[in-house]
């Protein structure tokens, strides 16, 4: 007999491993040089929320993910190829220290990438302002 969805995301680990990574993760988002210009105005506890809660949602688990979509959040933000696979190492290193199971960095992975191609930008032109006043996030690198 095949796994429910919520079996599936119990296996991983449940809510309890979304939090334990998230926060490691961010932990090392803000501590980068470079990565961490991109959130200056979020604070960190609301980002890890948001993370774990789409995760739970993406993972099998209880939909209570009432943020915007990875496309429509980040539409301000120029992420190149370089800025996504600077986080993406962080994510792997995170994922990796808390012992989470190979299937669950595959998938977590898999779904980071369905984002790629609407979320990471070749050129800034193609960054839209989200709120008024708030302009385009773009931060060279270190």
């Amino acid at each position: 007999m095949s796994q429910t969805k919520q079996e599936q995301f119990e296996s991983y680990g449940g809510r309890a491993i979304l939090e334990k990574v998230s926060k490691l993760f961010y932990d090392k988002i803000y501590e980068d040089d470079w990565l961490k210009s991109f959130f200056k105005h979020v604070p960190q506890e609301y980002i890890e929320a948001q993370q774990v809660d789409f995760m739970q949602t993406a993972l099998g688990g209880k939909n209570i993910f009432a943020g915007k979509t990875p496309p429509h959040a980040h539409k301000h933000i120029f992420i190149t190829e370089d800025v996504y696979r600077a986080r993406e190492k962080l994510l792997l290193d995170s994922l990796k220290e808390c012992n989470v199971s190979e299937g669950l960095i595959k998938r977590w992975i898999e779904i980071e990438d369905a984002f790629y191609g609407r979320v990471v930008k070749t050129s800034i032109d193609q960054c839209e302002v989200r709120y008024s006043g708030e302009g385009i996030l773009d931060f060279p690198k270190p």
